[in-house]
């Protein structure tokens, strides 16, 4: 039985997951729990439950808020977004994610738990390496799941919690953008050569009128949909699933394909599929029953979107816990990304509108 609820009592703290709190939130018998952490706890607290109970799996993966309690509440919009797209959109959408059991934020801002199924044998994808061809076609394919069901959808308005981004939010975005571009430049840019970096700089001033731009078409965002957020099938039997709801947004469909392409494959890898790639998108799209929408114009909304990775991700460097592999891995990002960017004239397609 799943139990996605908006106020019920949450737990903040891996000794507070017991069987019988397990029992109450999820509606079954749970006989004994097992904890144990997963992950660094970023921005949260991840562990992995093992569990006896009626009508679970053996093992259950379980989201909870930074251990810091005077951080929680400056988490709280991150926090928020997961649970309302597990509470309130999963269903009406079609993206692959991991089950979701239980779902819920707590009295105090900042406090949350989300109880989701183990995916095992299904992977992390590696951002350093980055997908193979044939899993960012599937990926991408599955993103269509998440933009087709709700395009152009303006009930999506109704929806209270959900991150619309005003004009106003933009300019915000590029004064916080542009130095934190500029930030980056000055600590990772000798690793990006002379053409990449003239690109970092030129997307600076254009930050508020990308994000702003091509406003008539909208959809759902993951708005960090990256190999990092994905779980794979080593084998390829199974069916990727997206994962890692905290950025959800609302804005134009084509940032998330074109943050996607542009930085979890190599570049060799993208520019021999990418066209494809895009191709088996729409048509998944029109699937999902997008309709007066051109192969043409996905393209390229696609290439617009290409700043995605240069725009938004930045902030993930920025803000986030700086580590070498961090460095590393957004120092890649950003390549990749002005690769794309470089091949297909993007900052032309930006200021052509």
């Amino acid at each position: 039985m799943t139990s996605i609820q908006s106020s019920p009592a949450v737990v903040c703290t891996p000794e507070e997951v017991t069987a019988e709190w397990l029992s109450e939130a999820l509606g079954t018998e749970v006989r004994s729990v097992r904890t144990e952490a997963v992950g660094t706890g970023q921005i949260g607290c991840c562990v992995l439950a093992h569990v006896d109970g009626d009508g679970l799996p053996r093992t259950l993966f379980v989201k909870l808020p930074n251990p810091d309690e005077g951080m929680r509440p400056l988490l709280h919009g991150v926090y928020r977004s997961e649970v309302l797209f597990f509470s309130q959109l999963a269903a009406t959408v079609a993206v692959r994610v991991p089950r979701c059991r239980f779902a819920a934020l707590g009295e105090r801002e900042g406090d949350f738990t989300l109880i989701l199924d183990d995916a095992t044998p299904l992977v992390q994808g590696d951002q350093l390496a980055g997908l193979t061809v044939d899993d960012a076609r599937d990926c991408a394919v599955n993103l269509a799941g998440l933009h087709g069901p709700r395009w152009c959808d303006p009930t999506l308005r109704d929806i209270g919690g959900l991150s619309w981004p005003s004009v106003e939010d933009n300019v915000t975005l590029q004064e916080l953008g542009g130095p934190a571009l500029e930030a980056f430049l000055a600590e990772l840019g000798d690793r990006l050569d002379d053409e990449e970096r003239q690109i970092m700089s030129e997307i600076a001033p254009l930050i508020a009128q990308w994000a702003n731009g091509r406003p008539e078409r909208f959809g759902l965002l993951h708005s960090d949909y990256r190999a990092d957020n994905m779980l794979i099938d080593p084998s390829g039997g199974a069916a990727s699933l997206a994962c890692d709801w905290q950025t959800l947004t609302v804005g134009l469909p084509g940032r998330d394909l074109g943050g996607f392409l542009g930085s979890s494959l190599e570049v060799g890898d993208r520019r021999a599929a990418e066209r494809g790639i895009v191709a088996d998108y729409h048509r998944a799209l029109m699937g999902h029953g997008v309709t007066d929408y051109s192969l043409e114009a996905c393209w390229d909304d696609y290439v617009y979107g290409l700043l995605q990775t240069p725009v938004v991700g930045i902030f993930g460097w920025m803000y986030g816990t700086r580590t070498a592999r961090g460095d590393e891995m957004f120092a890649l990002l950003i390549r990749r990304a002005c690769r794309a960017i470089a091949d297909h004239d993007a900052l032309a397609v930006v200021r052509a509108g």
